[in-house]
């Protein structure tokens, strides 16, 4: 008698695995920690495609591998003429102001003549050449604040620092130079708000930089302007609308930068105390070992430009296995690439003796920053005169309560309130100016 085959068993349903839900961008929740939702981003959607606040569609490039790749991809053209509203993207008010003729806003060959031009006047021998000067600002905005034991570090020194300095390397006269720090202070204001604000400032600034190089052209001296005017090549120099241009994208590119790295970098270092305190103790020791990678974990870990600039793709051209149209525009986004784990080790630890740090803080390819090594040396000498004279510094505020800018491009905080021990001024060396 045969027995009725029994079926095999149903096999035990494995439910999909289910990603979790896209984070929201852009807004103010994750301006205070983007680097959640840049996670999400770079394991389910790493070139993703978003709207962003101004209503533009663009793609956002997250993994190191494909960031380094985009930066360097001469498809991808910086210059918005390839893009449907070019009015839309780019800094706010340098269209209208006649400001499109800078290092961020154009390709080879104009940008190699351009950035040949100018690194002949912004050379490496003149940024260490300025470090006394940077040092001797420092002590002085420290100075202003020391004694009251508490301050704001964005508003009395993060913010001025920079803005003083790159009037200095530029050439600003003294009695100018409040003019510039109020225009500044405008654009950063404005920076996460209606461009208009900003545009207004750019306008201001555009204006005053022109009649100054003018002046100049007929005095020249040992300043950036005087250098810019004076490069050449072959024959080749820059155009008065260039120098100006050049002149304001320094400005803008590297005060905002500044203040972000000193800001940043510093309110890492209070809410990470064993760094802050192993930082400390180097620089007792006299080192600049640790001072100098570590201003590079700072720039890796929460750096001054979350996006790298704009970039336009000008043909059908594919990143990380996602098509891009031509005429999409792309944002590289720095600050989910350097806290990729395929590249680097523990990337939510802050590690400032970090030596593996290829990190894309200051771009990459032939955009890379000009300003790099200025900024390098504000960061070194801000952080470390900080830590030196105000060594029990500490935070005033809840960081929750703490708000960041509102910006696409940067990262920095709005303020940054501390507490100190208070300390006895400085007498300024015999010979030096007042800030």
């Amino acid at each position: 008698m045969s027995s009725t085959p029994v079926p095999p068993p149903e096999p035990s349903a494995v439910p999909p695995q289910v990603p979790p839900p896209a984070p929201a961008l852009f807004t103010w929740e994750f301006a205070t920690d983007p680097y959640p939702a840049y996670a999400w981003l770079r394991e389910h959607a790493p070139v993703h495609r978003t709207r962003l606040p101004s209503g533009v569609e663009a793609w956002l490039v997250t993994r190191y591998a494909d960031a380094r790749q985009a930066l360097a991809d001469q498809r991808l053209s910086k210059n918005p003429v390839h893009h449907a509203e070019p009015g839309k993207t780019g800094i706010p008010g340098e269209r209208s102001a006649g400001l499109m003729t800078h290092l961020l806003n154009i390709d080879p060959p104009d940008h190699t003549r351009l950035r040949r031009l100018v690194s002949k006047a912004f050379t490496p021998r003149r940024v260490a050449e300025f470090a006394p000067r940077v040092r001797e600002l420092t002590d002085r905005l420290i100075d202003g604040f020391a004694e009251k034991g508490e301050a704001d570090l964005i508003h009395d020194f993060a913010f001025p620092l920079p803005i003083y300095a790159i009037c200095d390397l530029l050439g600003v006269p003294a009695e100018d130079q409040d003019d510039f720090r109020d225009w500044a202070g405008m654009m950063i204001r404005h920076g996460g708000g209606p461009r208009g604000g900003v545009a207004r400032s750019v306008k201001k600034i555009r204006g005053y930089l022109a009649e100054l190089i003018h002046r100049k052209r007929q005095d020249l001296g040992d300043d950036l302007i005087s250098g810019l005017i004076r490069a050449s090549d072959h024959g080749d120099h820059l155009t008065e609308a260039e120098a100006t241009a050049m002149c304001f994208v320094l400005l803008f590119a590297g005060f905002e930068t500044t203040i972000n790295l000193i800001g940043n970098g510093t309110y890492q270092l209070l809410r990470h105390p064993e760094q802050r305190e192993r930082l400390q103790a180097s620089l007792a020791a006299g080192e600049t070992g640790l001072l100098e990678t570590g201003v590079e974990e700072l720039l890796r870990f929460d750096g001054p430009v979350e996006l790298a600039t704009w970039r336009y793709a000008t043909r059908d051209l594919s990143i990380g296995g996602q098509a891009i149209p031509a005429g999409d525009p792309v944002l590289v986004v720095l600050a989910a690439a350097d806290r990729d784990p395929a590249r680097f080790a523990e990337p939510d630890t802050l590690d400032l003796g970090r030596r593996d740090n290829q990190h894309l803080g200051y771009g990459h390819g032939i955009h890379y920053c000009l300003g790099a090594p200025l900024a390098r040396l504000e960061g070194q000498v801000a952080l470390a005169t900080l830590l030196t004279r105000l060594p029990d510094l500490r935070l005033a505020a809840d960081p929750a309560e703490l708000r960041w800018r509102g910006g696409l491009i940067m990262r920095g905080l709005r303020t940054l309130p501390v507490e100190f021990t208070p300390s006895v001024r400085v007498a300024p060396a015999e010979g030096a100016s007042e800030v």
